[in-house]
């Protein structure tokens, strides 16, 4: 399906991200799939953990990583995903073609991640960015995450925004 979302500048940006969003504004689709595309928009545990993957791989495939893992658990539960047995997560996580080359590193984090999205935030990762905080707010819970520096942290307007979580075409 076709989305209308504002193009927002990200002049500020390099790498696999900008690339997505370049084929956004030229082929309307932001993983090359728009089914992909329409199910990050509409999962914000998707959406984040994209964000978490994005790191040495292709950002396509970090952003489709949590959409393999949904369709092998049958969920992005966040809650289920902190308690289970981590080899059992492990498994399906490297199953091929594996969410993440890093398997264990990132299988690791997303379970942390998981485990503190579902205590702190009701578990769904949209309750760290709808509750009117600001740019600088969300950037900080999100460092407050596993695996999610300054840099990486940055990067979530361009994700929210053109993922259609918050609307961020105000801010320029």
């Amino acid at each position: 399906m076709a989305v209308e979302i504002s193009h927002i500048d990200y002049s500020d940006l390099s790498g696999g991200l900008v690339r997505m969003m370049d084929r956004f504004k030229e082929e309307g689709t932001l993983t090359g799939d728009v089914e992909d595309d329409d199910r990050l928009r509409g999962d914000p545990n998707a959406a984040l953990l994209g964000l978490l993957y994005d790191q040495r791989v292709r950002a396509e495939s970090a952003f489709t990583g949590p959409l393999r893992l949904k369709d092998r658990l049958g969920h992005l539960d966040m809650g289920q995903i902190a308690e289970m047995d981590f080899d059992t997560f492990q498994d399906h996580f490297s199953e091929s073609p594996a969410v993440h080359r890093f398997t264990n590193k990132m299988a690791e984090n997303t379970q942390e991640v998981a485990g503190i999205i579902a205590d702190e935030y009701d578990g769904n990762a949209a309750n760290l960015w709808n509750d009117g905080a600001d740019l600088d707010t969300i950037e900080t819970r999100l460092q407050d995450l596993p695996g999610f520096g300054p840099a990486k942290a940055s990067k979530i307007k361009y994700v929210l925004h053109y993922f259609g979580h918050r609307d961020f075409s105000d801010q320029e």
